[in-house]
């Protein structure tokens, strides 16, 4: 099978410009002007432009937070709400259990994906919750090649800097990139208590109890720990001026230190904890919502290459019986909220449309880096000969309601409810096959893969 895309406007992260694709095989063939070539398939791209995949590199779908709750995502609809809104690929994380070898941990979440099999192609990260289990190495060599930490959730997911350094070190040994989640999980505990105790329990609360400086605590620790274990670091959607500081720090010294914003931190500020008849539930994540000034420091900071990514942290609850369970209690409202389909709507939109970036910058926060940070270059996030066909077509004149009514994951909720976008895609396809055209979905469950991940800073081999 082949497909031949003429007359669109292909965009990398380094350049625009006219030019047709053709694919063979899932790969691109060949890419030029006026391409004399014949194929089973063309798509016309005329007045379109011709991306790379999305590469989202931090997803929940299938994961599970307080008291038991389990997001509305299997791996069958998560990646087809990501393949409505152009991305390709996505890179979901897998929580250890404490004592868990970390290659049983890897076998649970492999189980899950075959039973709900994707749409678009994945790999996995490893949470990482105990240490001494060992078998790093056995995760790298199967193609799990980051690990995250987190720095938060006192008594369930958060580490100690022991914990936290020996795995920096063993991850630096076997050629791995860690991320962390940065808040100080043991003061923002205290200020959860003092705030309860008071009878202050309304979600504007979730933001007042893990302030900034908390974040920027977490940060610099975490770098610190980093560089003297001389292991590569990702720190985890950024959400403040204080946060993203050290990170600037870093990156001028040269350390080998890079860091992502989320969708939501670059639209949502923290009046939205404050909505009446408890929709404030729906902008519960963490870290929250921040004060509206810091929306335009981390667009400076998307600009300057200070932040390298994008990213989602989609975590599909719903609303109106999850989120619920902390009507009265900010502290037991499950934390995050969707976002892996609107996340080219918006930056489209008020990114580019609003000048803050260039279509290639576009591409370069979605695509390409975190291609390149999470081994999936050059065969994810770039269009040239010998990578996978992952490309998004797409319409910049499309009209777009982005809704809850419409949107394709099992949430019952948009954090972007009712904005009119211009720009969506039109065709999306994952290794020339079409996942999505004009708004339907084409694929069947199983189309997508578990893609194992190269090492960090090696290119990821065609095969």
């Amino acid at each position: 099978m082949s497909t031949l895309i003429t007359g669109g406007l292909l965009v990398t992260a380094g350049d625009a410009y006219l030019a047709d694709v053709l694919i063979e095989n899932g790969r691109v063939a060949l890419v030029g002007r006026d391409l004399d070539a014949q194929a089973t398939r063309t798509i016309d791209a005329r007045g379109m432009y011709v991306l790379p995949g999305g590469v989202d590199p931090h997803t929940h779908i299938e994961g599970g937070g307080i008291g038991g709750t389990r997001v509305r995502d299997d791996f069958t609809r998560g990646t087809a709400s990501a393949a409505h809104g152009g991305t390709t690929t996505v890179v979901n994380f897998c929580l250890q259990e404490k004592g868990q070898p970390f290659s049983d941990t890897l076998a649970t979440w492999h189980a899950k994906l075959e039973q709900a099999p994707p749409v678009i192609d994945i790999g996995f990260h490893v949470a990482v919750v105990d240490a001494s289990v060992g078998g790093m190495d056995e995760l790298v060599a199967a193609g799990v090649t980051s690990f995250k930490l987190f720095l938060a959730y006192k008594g369930r997911m958060m580490v100690d800097d022991e914990t936290a350094f020996v795995t920096m070190r063993a991850a630096a040994e076997h050629g791995a990139l860690v991320m962390v989640h940065a808040e100080n999980g043991g003061a923002i505990e205290v200020l959860i208590d003092e705030a309860r105790s008071k009878g202050r329990t309304e979600p504007i609360w979730h933001a007042r109890t893990r302030p900034p400086g908390l974040e920027a605590e977490a940060t610099q620790r975490a770098i610190q720990l980093a560089r003297l274990a001389a292991c590569p670091l990702y720190v985890v959607h950024v959400s403040c001026e204080e946060a993203l500081e050290p990170v600037v720090r870093a990156r001028q010294a040269g350390h080998d230190v890079w860091a992502e914003t989320c969708t939501h931190y670059l639209f949502v500020d923290e009046s939205a904890l404050e909505r009446p008849d408890f929709e404030s539930g729906k902008f519960v994540y963490t870290p929250p919502p921040r004060q509206r000034h810091h929306q335009e420091r981390l667009w400076r900071a998307l600009g300057s290459d200070a932040l390298s990514v994008v990213s989602t942290d989609h975590v599909p609850y719903d609303w109106r019986e999850q989120k619920a369970r902390g009507r009265d209690d900010f502290s037991k409202i499950p934390n995050g909220a969707p976002g892996v389909e609107n996340r080219l709507h918006m930056l489209h939109h008020f990114g580019v449309g609003g000048g803050r970036i260039s279509l290639s910058r576009m591409v370069e926060l979605t695509a390409t880096n975190p291609a390149k940070l999470f081994g999936l270059y050059p065969r994810k996030g770039t269009i040239a000969p010998g990578s996978d066909a992952d490309i998004v077509i797409f319409d910049p004149e499309r009209s777009h309601t982005i809704s809850a009514e419409t949107h394709h994951t099992g949430s019952d909720y948009n954090l972007f409810e009712g904005t009119e976008v211009t720009g969506a895609p039109a065709v999306v396809l994952v290794r020339g096959e079409v996942v999505v055209e004009d708004g339907e979905l084409r694929a069947e469950p199983g189309s997508g893969r578990f893609v194992e991940r190269a090492r960090f800073g090696e290119p990821l081999a065609a095969r």
